[in-house]
């Protein structure tokens, strides 16, 4: 019990740390930029390939379960409805959070262990500014712009599913979509993505910067960041489903 209150009472240090060099953001615009290409292009192909068919395993599910009750365009509410609540940024946190949050931590802890951090204090480089900031500010930009791109290639994969597989009709299919489509509902997943893109910033940093014991000591580092990535995405998830909707 000592150990965890003592590892969130570290955690909380290191984010007021983080929160510490926000005004000074625009010292690593570039740094940002290129982060958000990394977190946002890098995880591109990976997350629409899985939310294709994630889509269209929800269309089929939905038909499945309600079509001899329900008529054909509940299919389509359902795949837009699933997706911008839930589906959308939790599979998107998930993927993206093994993915960039498991590299923060092995290049962070890389710098650890061979003092490359301790250098960059040498030079009066503040190494939270430099190093975790940038990736912090591009995990919440990316997360929520690879989201919306989720969202729209499950309805694609669902459209596909429903019209090859389930014979729905086209039109039928997208008017379920449009009918379900809700301004508050779209805010309130894509607030879900921000959440998310900070919490892979700030974990996959905070255990790059507490890794020890060579690489032995990095690849546990990466496997804790991954671990706690997944277990806040999945709490704040609930969290703000309660407050959101």
């Amino acid at each position: 019990m000592k150990g965890t209150f003592e590892y969130i009472g570290d955690v909380a240090l290191f984010v007021k740390d983080v929160f510490r060099t926000i005004p000074r953001f625009y010292k690593s615009t570039h740094l940002i930029i290129e982060q958000i290409v990394f977190i946002g292009v890098g995880s591109l192909l990976i997350v629409l390939v899985t939310n294709f068919f994630g889509g269209a395993v929800t269309a089929y599910q939905a038909a499945f379960q309600g079509r001899e009750y329900l008529p054909d365009v509940y299919v389509g509410m359902s795949v837009i409805k699933a997706y911008m609540i839930e589906l959308g940024p939790l599979l998107t946190g998930l993927i993206v959070g093994g993915r960039v949050g498991s590299s923060i931590t092995a290049e962070i802890g890389s710098m650890r262990i061979t003092e490359q951090i301790d250098a960059l204090e040498t030079l009066a480089i503040d190494p939270i500014r430099y190093l975790v900031l940038p990736r912090v500010i591009g995990g919440a930009i990316a997360l929520p712009l690879l989201t919306v791109a989720a969202e729209f290639i499950a309805c694609v994969g669902g459209g596909v599913c429903s019209v090859f597989l389930l014979h729905i009709k086209p039109l039928v299919y997208l008017e379920g979509l449009r009918f379900q489509f809700m301004q508050h509902i779209l805010w309130g997943g894509l607030l879900k993505a921000f959440v998310f893109g900070i919490i892979i910033g700030l974990m996959g940093s905070y255990h790059g910067f507490r890794a020890t014991g060579g690489a032995e000591g990095v690849g546990k580092a990466t496997t804790y960041a991954v671990v706690s990535i997944f277990i806040l995405v999945l709490i704040f998830d609930f969290v703000i489903a309660q407050i959101v909707f």
